[in-house]
């Protein structure tokens, strides 16, 4: 089943910041599904709620804008009956908390009149559907994994610890004698009686219609950006001779690179080791990126060959021809094109102001700090300003969608580099595009989750949250900038709230465990294993 990730983010009226948070933490505080509380394990209301992975109620204080109420939820299917399931479990509690915030002046403006009336009954789910944020970039730990399967492979790994003890003073354990195969195939025939689906064919986590889905996607996002930053070429040859057109791209060319030569070296005191190199990885990908191109102008110029005919009225060989030749000639404007986009982001990157000591108010922090690290999982949330400018408006924008459709691909067992901490999460824009907001349900500490993504992945940290007002300096988009470790930690701090009401439907399980429970049960699930199958898979045991 398709997992689901989303947010909800509200203004909240200033005067009602204080009581949102505490309708908060007496939401926090509820323990059963009883009305007044109670007692019971931690928001056991929620198990109304059978898809809900995650969960998060957040209110951010509002400096440059008014608070912002926010609802983050990671979920199996579709929104629509999520958010029924979610208004059937704590409707009236959202209720209470709308009536905190300003009604939009546009659109939702009378659906939100509706629901916030007094003694209103309708419905508060449309309404929350209708103000639904989709996420510019998500990533899930545990792709493919819905939660009743999470809970079930982990109920399945208790008992196999179970079975594998013994009974104490029943005598030697018969496991210690065994094969690795024998312990497979006991293992299963003890278990089968109570965990009747192991008898069943293992749903793929992802089907072949993602698989699909998630190629064609990134394919076609490739081969628009290609085609968009060969616009300039492709108008340009269309008025000038061929041979001015070449020496107009290579004097062109020319001069952006001895530009960049000049501007690309690290600022005074702000460049940080690294071993990444652009030309080293261009060389790496030579042949791979000319056999993207032969593939570009063929699946292009056939997409584009049907159109010249209609506009040119030339034979469908004559068409094809010029098509291909058209394209080529766009391809050689390639490299001019993206030397002045960098030439032009490295200026704006010079002239950035970073903020070495961002202001953390103590109280918050002390906050913060007392709801972290109760359990292997911990949760942040943090709000920063888009850096203006309409470059920066459009790489964001584009470098978003292209990090999120490589996730889609390169991270499907829920690595990213050498990692696999995070269970979910997301960035989305808000206030019109002006503020990047982020979520991450993750594993260990927050010390220790950021520091293994300032040392192993510092190059994505920096390309996601570089375009942020404050941002440590940055280069060319992923260099330095989150590298500069203790200045990120404290910007990152100094952008967070509190998390008043988080909830985990699994609290006690980190994103490697899931995997390992998965692949126990994935051997279980089948009647033998050969001699080499079981010999990795009792690893897992």
């Amino acid at each position: 089943m398709r997992q689901t990730t989303l947010s909800v983010a509200l203004e909240v009226k200033p005067e009602s910041y204080d009581h949102l948070s505490s309708l908060l933490d007496q939401l926090r505080d509820k323990r059963s599904t009883d009305p007044v509380g109670g007692v019971g394990p931690f928001a056991d209301f929620l198990t109304r709620v059978p898809a809900l992975h995650f969960l998060s109620l957040s209110v951010f204080p509002g400096f440059d804008y008014d608070p912002l109420f926010v609802i983050e939820a990671n979920f199996d299917g579709e929104r629509g009956p999520f958010w029924s399931q979610l208004e059937a479990a704590i409707g009236e509690d959202l209720r209470v908390m709308l009536r905190c915030c300003k009604q939009p002046l546009t659109g939702a403006g009378a659906l939100f009149k509706a629901i916030t009336d007094p003694g209103s009954r309708a419905p508060i789910a449309p309404y929350l559907e209708a103000r639904t944020l989709t996420p510019s970039v998500y990533h899930h730990g545990n792709r493919g994994m819905p939660r009743d399967r999470i809970l079930r492979e982990a109920a399945l790994f208790g008992a196999t610890r179970v079975e594998l003890a013994g009974t104490p003073g029943a005598g030697p354990n018969p496991y210690r004698r065994m094969t690795p195969a024998q312990i497979h195939q006991r293992l299963r025939s003890a278990l089968l009686p109570g965990f009747g689906w192991l008898a069943d064919k293992a749903p793929p986590r992802i089907t072949t219609a993602e698989n699909v889905g998630d190629w064609a996607r990134m394919t076609g996002f490739v081969l628009a950006t290609v085609f968009a930053l060969s616009l300039p070429g492709l108008i340009l040859v269309l008025e000038m001779p061929w041979p001015r057109y070449l020496i107009l791209m290579a004097v062109l060319f020319a001069g952006f690179a001895a530009a960049l030569k000049r501007i690309g070296v690290a600022l005074p005191g702000t460049a940080t080791p690294t071993r990444f190199s652009f030309l080293r990885l261009f060389f790496k990908q030579l042949l791979p990126l000319g056999l993207f191109l032969l593939a570009y102008l063929i699946v292009v110029g056939a997409a584009g060959t049907p159109l010249s005919i209609l506009l040119t009225g030339r034979e469908p060989g004559a068409a094809w021809r010029g098509m291909l030749e058209w394209l080529g000639w766009g391809l050689v404007s390639l490299p001019v094109t993206v030397a002045a986009v960098v030439f032009w982001l490295r200026v704006l990157e010079r002239g950035d102001s970073s903020q070495d000591a961002p202001p953390v108010d103590p109280k918050m922090l002390r906050e913060m700090a007392r709801r972290e690290d109760w359990i292997p999982q911990n949760h942040m949330g943090s709000i920063v300003l888009i850096k203006p400018g309409i470059l920066r408006a459009i790489l964001i924008r584009v470098g978003h969608l292209g990090l999120g459709l490589l996730l889609r691909i390169i991270a499907r067992n829920g690595y990213l580099g050498s990692m696999r901490t995070i269970h979910f999460a997301h960035w989305a824009r808000v206030n019109n595009g002006s503020r990047l907001m982020f979520f991450s349900n993750f594993d260990q500490t927050w010390e220790s989750y950021l520091d293994d993504f300032i040392e192993k992945a510092h190059a994505g940290l920096t390309l996601a949250w570089c375009c942020g007002v404050g941002f440590p300096p940055t280069r060319f988009l992923v260099k330095d900038g989150a590298s500069h470790g203790s200045q990120f930690k404290q910007w990152a701090r100094h952008s967070m709230t509190v998390s008043r009401f988080w909830y985990s439907a699994y609290k006690d399980l980190t994103a490697d465990q899931i995997e390992r429970n998965y692949r126990i049960a994935l051997g279980l699930r089948k009647p033998t294993l050969t001699d080499k199958e079981a010999a990795l898979w009792i690893e897992d045991l």
